[in-house]
């Protein structure tokens, strides 16, 4: 799939959004990407994350034997991509602010695992995430996901592949252009209501 074809899957679903918006990191952006919207569709889910598995090298699909996701974003696409390299899924939530395995879910000393987000902004919970993999004793040597929104410059501590890496403008709340300050900024996500 080229960029192209990734962009009208977005468009499709209507997960592809201008306005204001306040990301899950605090900055501001003109553009959104509401990947529940493009994996609400199961048959358009797993057509992007084959894709995105196609992309990994030989060393993550023959290493990898466990997709570990950040709820609540990273769920649907985490099980997708386990699906598509034939592993199991889990996720990590955060019932008290900090990722953590729990619902039964563990991993043997040294597993090798790929962490698998939605979209990838600045890193931070990607970064997150694998720091509460390892403390469950997992290996995490890749990650995964459906956008990078960074362009290439958010260090997760792994190499990361994504199905799509895009410049998207973002801003500090406080440095804001005078046109992005005049529509009132929403926060679509799963974390914490509009500000």
């Amino acid at each position: 799939m080229t960029d192209e074809e990734v962009l009208a899957e977005f468009r499709a679903a209507e997960a592809l959004l201008d306005g204001h918006f306040i990301l899950s990191s605090g900055l501001r952006s003109p553009t959104y990407l509401q990947c529940a919207r493009v994996l609400m569709d199961p048959k358009r889910a797993a057509r992007l994350c084959a894709e995105l598995a196609s992309r990994f090298t030989p060393a993550v699909h023959a290493g990898v034997s466990a997709v570990v996701s950040p709820a609540m974003g990273g769920v649907i696409v985490g099980y997708e991509m386990a699906r598509a390299l034939g592993v199991d899924a889990m996720f990590v939530e955060r019932p008290t602010g900090t990722f953590e395995l729990r619902r039964g879910f563990s991993l043997e000393p040294g597993q090798k695992v790929l962490m698998m987000e939605d979209v990838v902004t600045t890193g931070l919970s990607s970064r997150e995430a694998i720091k509460a993999i390892e403390e469950a004793g997992g290996r995490v040597i890749a990650a995964g996901c459906l956008v990078d929104r960074s362009n290439g410059t958010a260090d997760v501590g792994v190499p990361l592949t994504a199905l799509l890496t895009l410049d998207v403008p973002t801003y500090a709340p406080d440095e804001l252009p005078e046109e992005l300050a005049a529509i009132p900024a929403i926060k679509p996500g799963s974390r914490a209501k509009a500000a």
